[in-house]
């Protein structure tokens, strides 16, 4: 591409100033605009650039916004109409109605996010809308999500450039979370299999019990050998996790940066819980990624991990258990201790 290269008609100008300037080149929208909404002058600059490419990018998004019906300082509600026509009217892939109402309702129970600029929207804006909000978990969770995806549109259409989103968390214990563990039979197979790479970070969940979604943030440190990490709760964030002796190798493997919880729920757990014919409970529910730290909560009973230990290991709250919350503590290495007395690998079905 080069400086002087024509630019169709209708998509606008880009003109290098006079002087000695920091930004010489100016991005001129077209003189045709004739769209009220975007309150813009024909004769005035949307910007100002360093180089001719950045003005050009600058005209791309411009235009791209222009189609979409999106003012130069779109606000919060802007974003999301946008977001919503360009995923459920004009998008091929067939979503479900469930989905639909799932933002719509999202979008609603952020009205103090409605009005503001997008691009002046911060996460502490966003996790004050996420932390008033007195709906339950499931609600709270639809809204992060509807955070994110209206940031990944903002940036693929060059509104903004930083994802505030990924930093607001959920500060409400999880009020779905059910679940069970997996049996010493179902383990033993896990075990049987443990070359294959699913299967190894499977048995590292389980034998961790950090929640799927803290693995994508998880610190590794493989010197000290322990996990640090945790989402969601204040006992549960950046709590340590010394590596179980068994699952050594695993972590050493593991690297967060490279891993989704969503991805490798639908592309590898369950895939592999099929193969290994135990996609189900003894009762019948399907076993979901949350059944390994179901199932580490219950090997640390079994192997009698001492209670407050396993309360910091698991990341829950003490509660009113004032003593404990002030005066319990545990070393890296007592916990170490304590998570060891759990035992690994293919053992009998009866003991």
């Amino acid at each position: 591409m080069r400086r002087n290269m024509k630019l169709p008609n209708g998509f606008g100008c880009i003109k290098k100033l006079k002087g000695n300037r920091r930004k010489p080149y100016a991005a001129f929208p077209s003189t045709k605009i004739e769209d009220e909404k975007l309150n813009i002058r024909p004769t005035r600059a949307i910007g100002y650039y360093d180089s001719w490419f950045s003005a050009y990018n600058a005209l791309c998004a411009f235009n791209r916004n222009r189609l979409y019906g999106i003012s130069p300082a779109p606000t919060f509600s802007d974003i999301y109409h946008a977001f919503y026509r360009a995923k459920f009217e004009e998008s091929k892939k067939k979503l479900s109605h469930r989905s639909r109402i799932d933002y719509s309702s999202a979008f609603k129970n952020v009205p103090e996010l409605h009005d503001m600029v997008f691009s002046a929207v911060r996460k502490s804006h966003m996790q004050r809308a996420l932390d008033e909000c007195t709906l339950g978990y499931s609600s709270l969770s639809n809204i992060k999500k509807l955070y994110s995806q209206m940031y990944k549109y903002a940036m693929e259409n060059d509104i903004v450039e930083k994802n505030y989103a990924q930093y607001v968390n959920i500060n409400q214990e999880n009020d779905i979370e059910k679940g069970e563990p997996f049996t010493q039979e179902e383990l033993n197979k896990l075990w049987l299999y443990k070359d294959n790479p699913d299967a190894r970070v499977v048995l590292m969940m389980i034998y961790s019990g950090f929640r799927i979604t803290a693995y994508e943030t998880l610190e590794v440190n493989l010197e000290e050998q322990y996990f640090k990490g945790g989402i969601k709760t204040r006992s549960g964030k950046n709590r340590i996790v010394p590596f179980h002796h068994a699952i050594i190798p695993f972590a050493e493997e593991f690297d967060p940066r490279e891993f989704s919880g969503d991805g490798f729920r639908k592309r590898r757990f369950y895939p592999l819980l099929k193969h290994l014919n135990m996609q189900y409970t003894n009762s019948g529910k399907k076993h979901t990624p949350h059944d390994c730290r179901h199932t580490f909560s219950w090997l640390c009973d079994r192997y009698r991990v001492d209670d407050l230990s396993k309360h910091m290991l698991m990341g829950h709250s003490l509660g009113n258990d004032v003593e404990r919350s002030v005066y319990g503590h545990r070393t890296i290495d007592e916990l170490r201790t304590e998570i060891n007395k759990i035992q690994a690998g293919i053992l009998p079905l009866k003991q």
